[in-house]
């Protein structure tokens, strides 16, 4: 396939989940215009975006479409079932959508967007994977595939059911390359076993492995490098065959200088540094920190309006923290909004959540930082 298989594209991918905003919550599009000038200098072509991701698609276009040739780079976007989607029409019409907001005449990928068990049925339902393939047809998406939060068995199973699926788009980092909950590893493994390319998302987890806890930071300090924590991180799931391109959610021109440092002439792990991240990963599993990657899809149908995953990074922060700091960023971010104890355990948050986390024994545990 054209641009999937060209090694001279530079591996790591432009992902605009997490762009910078400013003091009023906008997006920082000027900021954004310099990020996309360096990732291009640098040889970069692949942006990511989604229909789900609030002003990004907007934001992409003043910063990228209006200002480069269309054939200077790649596009990727999404199509989400999720509690906006009713029915069939309103789901489709998000394509429409996405095409109006980039103003990008076609997308050169397309993708089912968080796919799991809990929704992977909608897709069905809603001929969706038809109307990507009849999208293709029309020339207005070059590529299509899937974005997948779920377990091993669903993914063989819509693999097999969908076997001219061109790539898929997995989370892998080496937090969660043996975690059960996420299955890095063993859904990789498919994708290879099936013949599909893979694209990677969450590669820093969210941003958790940019400033990790401090037992692993202890590990990669030790090996004086000067390397940042998210360039192992990214590094490590860049090594690995048949992937595409590693997203990264870029939130500064800093941190797309410092991805921008090492992926640029990228280098694959040595066996040493492989040794490395083995003694991370242990030092991984003795920790009880909640692995939530703040993607915030657990709290769009909270009826209670409360903000989950600043409640729970809160409660991993609060290690080694005094106790009037931990109080006190409660309390900013439960502001004017709902609160741990005020939970009704009616579900809807795990249900959303693609980390499959265990959201209301976990609030039951963060109650302690209102007492």
């Amino acid at each position: 396939m054209d641009n999937y298989t060209d090694q001279n594209k530079m591996k790591l991918g432009f992902g605009l989940m997490r762009l910078p905003k400013l003091e009023d919550g906008q997006i920082d599009v000027e900021q954004v215009k310099e990020m996309v000038d360096l990732f291009l200098e640098a040889g970069g072509t692949y942006f990511d975006t989604a229909f789900a991701y609030p002003g990004s698609e907007e934001a992409i276009r003043q910063a990228l479409i209006e200002r480069y040739p269309r054939e200077s780079f790649t596009l990727a976007t999404k199509l989400i079932c999720n509690a906006e989607a009713v029915d069939e029409a309103t789901a489709k019409k998000e394509f429409e959508t996405s095409l109006k907001r980039t103003q990008a005449g076609y997308f050169d990928y397309y993708l089912l967007h968080a796919l799991q068990r809990t929704n992977y049925k909608k897709y069905d339902e809603y001929h969706l994977w038809d109307f990507v393939k009849e999208m293709k047809e029309k020339g207005l998406i070059r590529h299509y595939g899937f974005s997948f939060h779920g377990d091993p068995e669903l993914l063989e199973e819509l693999l097999e059911k969908h076997p001219d699926v061109e790539f898929v788009q997995l989370q892998i980092n080496y937090a969660d390359w043996e975690n059960p909950g996420v299955g890095s590893r063993t859904n990789l493994e498919i994708c290879q076993r099936h013949g599909k390319l893979v694209t990677v998302m969450e590669p820093v987890k969210g941003g958790i492995l940019a400033d990790p806890i401090d037992s692993v930071k202890e590990i990669f300090d030790a090996e004086n490098t000067g390397a940042s924590y998210s360039s192992w991180a990214v590094r490590f799931v860049a090594s690995k065959p048949g992937i595409i391109t590693v997203l990264s959610g870029m939130s500064s021109v800093e941190q797309m200088k410092d991805n921008l440092s090492y992926m640029k002439d990228f280098v694959p792990l040595n066996e040493h540094e492989y040794e490395v991240i083995r003694k991370v990963q242990e030092a991984l599993d003795k920790d009880q920190t909640i692995a939530c990657t703040k993607c915030h899809y657990c709290t769009k149908g909270c009826p209670m309006e409360i903000p989950i995953p600043e409640i729970f990074n809160v409660e991993n922060r609060k290690k080694g923290s005094p106790e009037f700091r931990t109080k006190r960023e409660y309390v900013i971010v439960t502001t004017n909004k709902g609160k741990a104890s005020d939970c009704i355990q009616c579900g809807q948050c795990e249900a959303a959540c693609p980390q499959h986390l265990p959201i209301i024994s976990l609030l039951e545990q963060c109650r302690a930082l209102e007492d």
